[in-house]
């Protein structure tokens, strides 16, 4: 396939559905038939990191994209799966399917990632550090992640230090098409998935239904559980239920709608005592979210002023109950996050090389307890600017202002040039940006845990961070082979930690995190891809001299797909996580040196027709016994397979 010329400007690829992010486009097969041309591949586009459709070459932010092929051909079942390969991030989760599961991304706080479903922010408010928890998400509807890195506050407000990550579902498209999966597997897998879809240019709509069951994943180790002590498996159990509609009314006029709702149950080993011990009974924690956006979207000048009207309304429910002396939970004790959000964007094109992107938003969010409820507002307001000087020269400015109730103003702004050299097609790029975080309602006001002395600080001060980078891409041997490396520095004043009694929060006075993305992707043939990446991180409380807590300063990926044949394709996976620094399980431990492991993951999947697809893979390859965080257990080797169906 060859490629088209690079379009005048980037503003030209504003969607008529915001909702959807774009990939690869492909001129219609269909169409091209007629005069016998092959298809014809544009530049792959990116949204995440200036909230319009533009093509990757224009971009300078570091931004990886995971697609649903790439999920499907992995057979990568829940998020924090999807994630793991990508560079510049440290997943953390405890134990197995359904764990909490934090995201680290270039060494700031797992809840400096402000992360996007179809829009919807669903960060938690009733977490203590607001963070998302990743382990609850299910990958079956999902068409699309941007994992979009360095700090982004000009354009998407608070809690953006680290970087954003952005979720787009599948949507309806064609003729009504219902497609079903059944998959089990290793530690009582058993897992299914019903999809149905289709659409015109007039309306489109997408429902699906996903159940993923473990019935019994294996995650304290065993030498923590005293002799004589029940070791217990976890036990996971989610439904996932989504959809989304969009219509065209008019010819200006286009409504867009999504749901998405998790009802999740997990039955894990909690712990009793300081030092403690993992306990003889299950506790059992129960998950229930609801995400949902409406959108208007008006064009009354055939896309030079494109306007979006929207309201995003997040619950997130989740219960605790711990078990009695005789096994039996007691009464849950629940925790309630819940935020609505309305908003404004414009996209105005000034000329065919300038776009202005503006924005207003206003949300308020609440955190309920069995003791105490409390909210807080923030309003805001941002424009950028996106602009194609010349064809090999890009920039993007933003600057945005928001003014929360407790913490008053707050100004962030961003700079992102490009420059492609002529002849090499060197990409050289650069970004500097600002970013901000208001302490959370939790740290702020939640008593968690009196029983055990720890209590909310409510003189806690924001956080605020400057963060820069500066990196190259290059390709080589007409695009068969590209490299590029990238380094990056963040550093945050007033960060946000557990105090050293560990009976409060505290800020302390500066971190800093430096380090370098480096990647070499390779395409043999167009049957045989492979793309292999690094990150080198270096995470530092500046006032203690300390490493910050479960940073590797080493993380390697290599990922490698093969169709031997047009019907089959195989893949596999290798993921290195260096030693870093943790605490032991109940962190009596505060500080000790954890070591790595790699991980190899192989998948197989054949088509065996049109509609009907077998599909099997095996997780933990050599089984390697590795702790992440310490004291849960990674699981072991795995083997699952299933089958698609597609009418």
């Amino acid at each position: 396939m060859f490629r088209l010329p690079k379009p005048a400007r980037s503003g030209r690829f504003s969607l008529a559905f915001p909702l959807l992010a774009a990939s690869t486009m492909l001129i219609s097969p269909s169409a091209l038939a007629q005069s016998g041309e092959k298809p014809i591949a544009l530049d792959e586009l990116v949204v995440s990191p200036t909230g319009v459709p533009t093509p990757a070459r224009e971009i300078a932010n570091a931004v990886t994209v995971v697609t649903a092929k790439e999920i499907e051909r992995e057979q990568r079942r829940t998020l924090p799966q999807a994630l793991a390969a990508v560079p510049g991030l440290n997943i953390v989760q405890t134990g197995g399917p359904g764990g909490l599961t934090s995201v680290f991304m270039r060494g700031t706080n797992s809840n400096h990632v402000k992360v996007l479903i179809d829009g919807i922010e669903v960060n938690d408010p009733s977490t203590p550090n607001r963070s998302f928890d990743f382990g609850q998400m299910l990958t079956t509807d999902i068409e699309r992640i941007e994992v979009l890195r360095g700090p982004q506050s000009g354009l998407y407000g608070a809690n953006a230090l680290g970087g954003v990550i952005s979720i787009t579902s599948k949507r309806g498209e064609g003729p009504p098409k219902v497609t079903a999966s059944v998959e089990a597997g290793s530690y009582g897998t058993f897992n299914q998935s019903l999809g149905v879809s289709g659409g015109n240019d007039r309306f489109d709509y997408a429902f699906g239904i996903s159940h993923f069951r473990a019935d019994s994943t294996p995650v304290t180790p065993p030498d923590l559980v005293p002799a004589g002590r029940r070791r217990n498996p976890n036990s996971y159990d989610n439904w996932s239920y989504s959809a989304r509609l969009g219509a065209r009314l008019t010819d200006t006029l286009s409504v867009n709608w999504v749901g998405r709702y998790i009802d999740g149950q997990l039955l894990f080993t909690g712990d009793s005592g300081f030092p403690s011990l993992p306990n003889g009974f299950r506790s059992g924690q129960n998950y229930r979210q609801a995400f949902t956006r409406g959108e208007v979207v008006w064009d009354p000048l055939g896309g030079q002023f494109v306007n979006r009207f929207g309201v995003s309304y997040s619950n997130q429910d989740r219960s605790n109950r711990r078990p009695n002396a005789f096994g039996i939970l007691d009464v849950p004790t629940e925790n309630l996050g819940e935020r609505i959000k309305y908003d404004w964007r414009g996209d105005l094109k000034l000329t065919r090389s300038q776009t202005l992107v503006m924005g207003l938003q206003y949300e308020n969010e609440r955190f309920d307890t069995p003791n105490k409820t409390v909210s807080n507002g923030n309003r805001g307001a941002f424009v950028e600017l996106q602009s194609n000087w010349t064809d090999h020269f890009f920039t993007t400015a933003n600057i945005r202002y928001d003014d929360d109730d407790k913490f008053g103003g707050h100004t962030t702004y961003r700079i992102a040039p490009v420059f492609i050299v002529p002849g090499t097609d060197t990409k050289l790029k650069a970004s500097y940006g600002t970013g901000f975080k208001a302490p959370t309602l939790s740290e702020r006001f939640s008593d968690s845990r009196p029983a055990f002395n720890f209590y909310g600080n409510p003189n806690l001060k924001p956080e605020e961070s400057r963060g820069w980078d500066v990196g190259f891409e290059q390709p080589l041997l007409n695009g068969q082979v590209n490299v590029g490396a990238t380094y990056f520095h963040n550093d945050i004043d007033n960060l946000i930690v557990t105090n050293t009694a560990r009976t409060s929060y505290a800020n302390i006075g500066r971190a800093t995190t430096k380090g370098v993305e480096a990647f070499a992707a390779l395409e043999l043939t167009p049957q045989f891809k492979v793309r292999a990446d690094y990150t080198f991180t270096l995470a530092k409380d500046e006032i203690a001299h300390q490493e910050l807590l479960r940073r590797p300063r080493h993380k390697a990926s290599i990922t490698a797909s093969w169709n031997p044949i047009d019907k089959l394709t195989l893949s596999a996976t290798l993921i290195y996580v260096g030693e870093r620094v943790d605490g032991n399980r109940d962190f009596s431990i505060s500080r000790m040196r954890a070591p790595g492991a790699a991980i190899v993951n192989i998948a197989a999947d054949y088509k065996v027709d049109e509609r009907f697809t077998v599909f099997g893979r095996v997780d933990n390859l050599f089984d390697k016994r590795y702790e992440n965080p310490v004291g849960f257990l990674v699981p072991g080797l795995s083997a699952f397979g299933g089958i698609r169906v597609s009418l």
